[in-house]
């Protein structure tokens, strides 16, 4: 069995992440690593008016992203895999979208800094899915906060991920098919998951797999 020391999951908002992050760190014993999503005051504002509040929003990520970093540089003598539910490298997907101009150019100046030292993943996972998923999970975890969220920014989202890891190549990286998946109430599917991670041959580049 391969075993990693930092295995990063992403998705966009609602692709269920967090949940399959939380899964796999039971089930294999390791610390799990959470974005402190919730901690960041900007986000409702952001959702009711992008333009204005992107910038603070972004900022805060990148912050408390960044102060993430020392937890995952640091293995744990008992837990020695980590798995978290984000991917330092993804912060700047949500800037491009979101930002322009001179901020953009004082972010990209705070994140050159931050990235170079940020920990690297020895494998990440990305769940793909489409935006008619993404819209009903978003809909029915109902998060207050993101009742404002509107299907066209989920698609520029869902657009601007597929893009990043389309060309990502600094780690090892599996892609789920997961429009169709449901690996929190299928232990089938989760299974199939967890067995391309964890029993398959270390990868050197992509691989997409499809559970079912």
């Amino acid at each position: 069995m391969n075993q990693f020391d930092f295995i990063a999951i992403e998705g966009v908002i609602g692709a269920g992440k967090t949940s399959l992050a939380r899964l796999l760190a039971e089930r294999h014993n390791a610390r799990l690593v959470l974005e402190e999503f919730e901690e960041n005051p900007f986000l409702p504002k952001f959702y009711e008016d992008r333009e204005r509040y992107a910038f603070q929003t972004q900022l805060a990520f990148l912050a408390s992203r960044f102060k993430q970093q020392e937890v995952l540089r640091n293995r744990d003598l008992f837990q020695e895999m980590v798995i978290s539910d984000y991917l330092f490298d993804k912060d700047r997907i949500f800037a491009r979208l979101n930002l322009s101009g001179d901020e953009m150019a004082l972010y990209d100046s705070i994140y050159s800094i931050m990235s170079s030292i940020a920990a690297k993943a020895d494998l990440v996972v990305f769940i793909q899915s489409s935006v008619d998923r993404l819209m009903q999970n978003i809909s029915s975890r109902g998060r207050p906060y993101e009742k404002e969220i509107s299907r066209n920014y989920i698609e520029e989202l869902n657009n601007a991920y597929n893009h990043f890891f389309h060309h990502y190549s600094r780690s090892p990286l599996i892609i789920i098919n997961a429009s169709e998946v449901d690996f929190v109430q299928d232990a089938a599917h989760l299974k199939y998951i967890e067995d391309q991670i964890f029993s398959e041959p270390i990868r050197s580049n992509t691989t997409h797999i499809t559970p079912g």
